[in-house]
């Protein structure tokens, strides 16, 4: 039963630990000037500052969803393959693009790169690791 526990408490970590820094671009909400850290943005115009601070909001929701997803199980899959999508998305849009991949910070393409791979094994395996966990459980059981 050890095992399980374990191995379920450090997929809930992780989980949880991916859902925070996906939400931190929501610090744009109480502060612009987050999105120079963030995103090399300085002084946007007011379009600008608003499509960014909503992509903060939006990110804040996708962050909530992994964390949720950590506590409740039926919603993993749901929220990696959100997640896997809305930050392949980002670095499909920014990375091919030499002016613009010279603005991004590396945090951001290194905490984006490793979520996708960790959170599209959590999707292929999440059957396979589900009917593993049961078998450990019954026969940590008996």
């Amino acid at each position: 039963m050890t095992s399980v526990t374990s191995r379920e408490t450090l997929l809930r970590a992780a989980l949880v630990m991916m859902g925070l820094l996906t939400s931190l671009p929501a610090l744009a909400l109480a502060s612009a000037s987050v999105l120079e850290t963030t995103y090399g943005v300085n002084d946007p115009e007011p379009m600008t500052l608003a499509l960014l601070r909503h992509r903060g909001m939006l990110q804040l929701l996708l962050g909530a969803a992994l964390i949720w997803a950590a506590f409740f199980t039926p919603a993993r899959k749901a929220a990696a393959i959100a997640a896997v999508t809305g930050k392949s998305t980002f670095l499909l849009l920014i990375l091919p693009d030499p002016a613009l991949r010279a603005e991004l910070t590396p945090f951001s393409t290194v905490v984006d790169l490793t979520c996708i791979v960790a959170l599209t094994v959590l999707v292929l395996l999440q059957d396979q690791l589900r009917a593993t966990w049961r078998g450990l459980r019954r026969t940590n059981a008996r």
